[in-house]
């Protein structure tokens, strides 16, 4: 299993509708990430910089990858892009981030 971690960016006074959307995540983007391999995937926020920290675990990161080919995700991504940093192509803008520590 891999970890993978991430930051993204809300933009200000979007955190309700943030979390509004991910209460009513659809069904189809849900099966594409457990298609994809996602599993124990959470979304934290810090409130007062609107910054959000991913976490996931993935069977294998290069087929996990290819969940941004998906229309569902395309589409996900267009969804969200108005409430948060966003790329040209609406995914979001994402840091990576390297693990430097783990307790098992």
């Amino acid at each position: 299993m891999e970890r993978i971690a991430s930051v993204m960016y809300l933009y200000p006074g979007k955190q309700a509708e943030y979390q509004k959307r991910h209460d009513e995540l659809w069904p189809e983007m849900e099966e594409a990430l457990k298609e994809h391999g996602a599993s124990n995937y959470s979304i934290f926020l810090d409130r007062e910089t609107d910054t959000l920290f991913a976490y996931l675990e993935v069977e294998n990161k290069a087929a996990y990858d290819k969940i941004a080919e998906t229309d569902i995700c395309k589409k996900w991504w267009a969804y969200m892009a108005p409430i948060m940093k966003s790329n040209p192509d609406n995914s979001p803008v994402a840091k990576d981030l390297e693990q430097v520590f783990y307790l098992a």
